[in-house]
């Protein structure tokens, strides 16, 4: 694992001006209008938000997910707006891990298999891969289901799977979309607990979209989008 902990602090994302808009039958409209913020490496940051105010599309946006129409998105000084989508695609294979709302495990596999699947597919060995899955699925606390079949875990094991997989090869940055959203309070708890603990272990800059104020006081800052604005920001 790489050493960050002489370079935490230092900015890693910078947003600049940041407008999305869309075509629609009633017209175009605008999704993100002048999005201005930093990002620091090492940071847990909430973005708060109710539905449609934006908050996922900026974090597809800061994923390469998506492009904004107008403005710029730097990525430790580079405009991620002139990639490609092939260099796109292997930025988000080497720097970024996503975790969403709903899982999207393959009910046919293991746990540790799919933790370990993206890897075997990008030309990991088997071997390898499965043993970088086993020590992910250690850091969330799930060796004893790493045999099982995703089918038979509960609705906290298989995000926390999902968690595993997407800090398989710790990656710089976590996004993650609601992903306490399906979840019970007590089990979104522990989940948000294991997000701060990889945050602070792994030295991984952490970025949360979410409707729930309590997990994103669990975070170090917030920002809040209102009708795709940047409403606020704040310290926890």
């Amino acid at each position: 694992m790489e050493d960050r902990s002489d370079i935490a602090g230092q900015e890693l994302y910078r947003v600049v001006h940041a407008e999305k808009k869309v075509e629609s039958p009633a017209g175009e409209l605008t999704i993100l209008r002048d999005v201005d913020f930093t990002v620091r490496r090492g940071e847990a940051l909430a973005v708060v938000g109710e539905s449609g105010s934006g908050k996922s599309t900026l974090l597809h946006i800061l994923g390469t997910l998506d492009r904004a129409t107008s403005g710029s998105v730097f990525f430790e000084g580079r405009d991620l707006s002139a990639l490609s989508p092939a260099q796109a695609a292997h930025f988000r294979s080497r720097e970024l891990g996503f975790v969403f709302q709903f899982h999207h495990l393959l009910p046919e596999f293991s746990t540790v298999e799919n933790v370990a699947m993206q890897a075997i597919i990008s030309g990991m060995s088997r071997r390898r891969a499965l043993s970088l899955a086993e020590e992910a699925l250690d850091r969330v606390g799930l060796s004893a289901r790493r045999d099982y079949r995703v089918t038979t875990l509960s609705g906290g094991e298989r995000q926390r799977a999902a968690i595993a997989r997407a800090t398989l090869l710790c990656p710089k940055v976590l996004l993650a979309d609601e992903p306490t959203g399906n979840l019970d309070e007590k089990t979104g708890a522990r989940v948000a607990e294991i997000l701060r603990e990889l945050n602070r272990d792994m030295g991984m800059t952490l970025i949360i979209v979410t409707h729930n104020r309590e997990l994103a006081s669990c975070m170090d800052r917030s920002l809040e989008m209102r009708s795709g604005e940047l409403y606020a920001q704040n310290s926890f």
